[in-house]
């Protein structure tokens, strides 16, 4: 009688894997909703920031179904990540789906230690900027208002990054300041592709409810079909942002309430009278409720290109304590 020998299968290593063998973990820098960020080093001398996957925020131990979710959600961001080259978007390193040489740090100190969970660890590495958040940046900076110049670096900076990732057929569906790291020279660069798309064809396809309220687009809220114009929108709460060095307020309304502001009371932040009448125009034209009616990221750079920053552009002087309260109003913009 014939017999036959069934070879183990390995699984299929893809090309953006790393040998986390040479990844050494220093300390945490940061603590997200399903991950911690640590800063660290890897193949020796290469300065990394490293998300990893941090089974203990689940309440509990997390079901096979969950497990798997969460590791999907992990390879999806890392395929994206791994095939982007811009210098306005954070550089790539490497991802693990489940490695068991990887010694994280058991509490917020820096020893390493390992544990028993390392055997289900995900980790996304990329580049370490040492700038932080352009959130954290802004409001180091809210007494004063920023310069015109510098306002328009940072606008120029993430108007370049997205239009780039639309070139590339990518929604980043969580376009907001927190999502955004400085370099050493102050250069912007996105981050965070966790719930980064492929934009589909048919849009239809694409109505998950995702994204941070505050920068929501109005059909995000609604679960109607969208597409790219939702970063477009996230853009110009970001623009504002900048520009006034506040963050944009959430009323005390419930989210449906809040929700139904912004889509059928066109609830939008309040531009301060001080604001360059090029900067409002571009902020109010990447939140029309309409996504048809707001331009692409390509034509936004062109008009920041365009704005000439050698006069202050109407900006509060250096020293003057905000000038202008930024407030939502409820009138709409």
């Amino acid at each position: 009688m014939e017999s036959f020998v069934r070879d183990e299968i390995e699984p299929v290593r893809e090309v953006w894997e790393i040998d986390c063998g040479q990844l050494v973990i220093r300390y945490v820098i940061a603590r997200g909703t399903y991950g911690t960020v640590y800063r660290g080093i890897f193949d020796n001398n290469q300065d990394v920031a490293v998300k990893v996957l941090d089974w203990s925020r689940y309440h509990g131990i997390p079901t096979p179904s969950q497990v798997e979710a969460i590791r999907d959600t992990f390879k999806q961001e890392a395929a994206i990540w791994n095939n982007l080259d811009h210098p306005n978007i954070a550089k790539f390193v490497g991802a693990s789906m489940g490695t068991t040489d990887l010694s994280i740090p058991s509490s917020s100190n820096s020893t390493p230690s390992n544990s028993s969970s390392t055997s289900k660890t995900c980790c996304v590495v990329v580049e370490y900027l040492p700038g932080g958040t352009v959130k954290n940046y802004l409001i180091k900076n809210s007494r004063k208002k920023l310069t015109l110049k510098v306002v328009i670096k940072l606008a120029l900076d993430l108007s370049r990054g997205l239009s780039y990732l639309h070139s590339k057929n990518i929604v980043h569906r969580d376009v907001k300041t927190e999502n955004m790291l400085l370099d050493s020279q102050g250069n912007l660069k996105i981050v965070d592709f966790g719930v980064a798309r492929v934009e589909a064809s048919n849009q239809s396809e694409m109505s998950v409810h995702t994204g941070t309220l505050g920068y929501m687009a109005p059909e995000v809220m609604e679960g109607t079909p969208y597409g790219h114009k939702c970063d477009v929108f996230s853009f110009g709460i970001c623009l504002w942002e900048i520009y006034s060095c506040d963050m944009p307020p959430y009323p005390n309304d419930s989210l449906t309430e809040f929700s139904n502001a912004v889509v059928r009371k066109n609830l939008r932040p309040h531009v301060p009278r001080c604001c360059p009448k090029s900067l409002r125009s571009i902020m109010k034209k990447c939140w029309d409720k309409i996504p048809n009616n707001r331009p692409e990221m390509e034509e936004v750079v062109r008009l920041l290109e365009a704005i000439d920053t050698t006069k202050g552009g109407g900006m509060i002087p250096d020293g003057q304590f905000r000038g202008c309260f930024c407030f939502f109003n409820p009138r709409g913009p």
